[in-house]
């Protein structure tokens, strides 16, 4: 499915939603080891393997986050941080890497991956560019995200709100409107990859068992900020209480258990896996090091195949969308590139 179809389908899709058995001390790689060509700007912890319970923590759950079950991973090393904007840079810098969303496309290949039927496209539906978020100044359905979502012609990494837009002042914040192809690309040249489902959650919960959060139980509102989401009335009203309205710097708000930061909030984060909804129905008990469904299935757009994104971000809040939980699952299509979605790498301890 080209990139541009995506635009028509995940708005009803990836975006209508908008622990371990005790801490275990983290080891932190220190060292600038040249990676592709330069040194890399994202330090790496090591997080100890174990077994913990993947899924919902209590009865708010999504319907994807059941049923509860063990799961053993083992030992990895996970980027304390989001892939930021330089880091992202430096590495088309040393490869002349282009990005999906600047790509235009072909009116033929638009067409073959559109139901049999379907009108012509537009010239505009051909153009490069991405999905940017662009609230309205006053209350909307939240059944309805074209409300806050429109495609920009050349909005891409390096112009993320489009080409009125760049990143300078933004090299610390984490790199956006990358597709699951393009993080790929990034994590081969980095020799990493992207984390399984499995990592990811067991590294957010930092530790910590049967808690809603990376810091654990304690509300999102209560006390100082703990990670960059949507404060006010969502999408229309930000009332910046944790001092951002987009994306802010990495390593802004305390890590987790793990040392690992921004787990929770400001972008979603690709992982490797396929989106199957009922996977964790068919995934037993006790798996070991899982990688996911062979083919994804989503009941809202069977016709695609779906990557799971893990995290929440900026846009999330409990009126519309509670993706920071440590176990919320969405999905999209791996041509997507969002303005509020980005990515880390991990790596396995044998390949250290």
């Amino acid at each position: 499915m080209t990139r541009h179809l995506i635009y028509l389908s995940i708005v009803t899709a990836a975006l209508a939603a908008c622990g371990g058995t005790g801490k275990t001390p983290v080891q932190q790689d220190t060292t600038t080891a040249a990676v592709g060509g330069t040194d890399t700007l994202n330090h790496m912890v090591l997080i100890p393997g174990g077994r913990f319970s993947m899924g919902a923590d209590d009865s708010t759950g999504m319907p994807d986050e059941y049923p509860k079950h063990t799961v053993k991973v083992d030992s990895f090393w996970m980027d304390e941080h989001e892939v930021t904007n330089q880091e992202f840079a430096a590495f088309v810098a040393a490869t002349g890497y282009v990005t999906t969303a600047e790509k235009p496309i072909s009116k033929e290949e638009l067409m073959a991956s559109m139901p049999p039927g379907s009108p012509e496209p537009d010239s505009s539906m051909l153009a490069a560019g991405a999905l940017v978020f662009t609230p309205p100044d006053h209350a909307v359905p939240f059944n309805d995200v074209s409300q806050w979502w429109s495609f920009v012609a050349g909005a891409s990494w390096q112009h993320p709100e489009g080409p009125g837009s760049d990143i300078k002042g933004r090299e610390n914040h984490p790199v956006t409107q990358v597709s699951w192809l393009d993080a790929q690309a990034y994590a081969k040249w980095a020799r990493k990859r992207l984390p399984t489902e499995a990592e990811w959650e067991y590294a957010s919960r930092g530790g910590l068992s049967n808690q809603l959060y990376p810091w654990g139980g304690e509300a999102l509102t209560a006390g100082q900020p703990k990670a960059n989401t949507w404060n006010g009335n969502f999408p229309y009203k930000n009332t910046k209480t944790d001092g951002f309205t987009g994306t802010s710097p990495v390593k802004s708000y305390k890590p987790n258990g793990y040392q690992l930061y921004d787990m929770s909030g400001n972008v979603w984060e690709w992982v490797a896996d396929l989106y199957d909804a009922n996977y964790y129905a068919q995934a037993g008990q006790d798996a070991s090091n899982p990688t996911g469904p062979s083919k994804g299935y989503d009941p809202e757009d069977p016709g695609q195949q779906k990557h799971v994104i893990r995290g929440g971000s900026y846009m999330c809040s409990d009126e519309y969308c509670r993706g920071y939980r440590v176990s919320a699952r969405m999905k999209t299509t791996p041509e997507s590139g969002l303005a509020n979605l980005g990515f880390r790498c991990v790596r396995s301890v044998a390949n250290r």
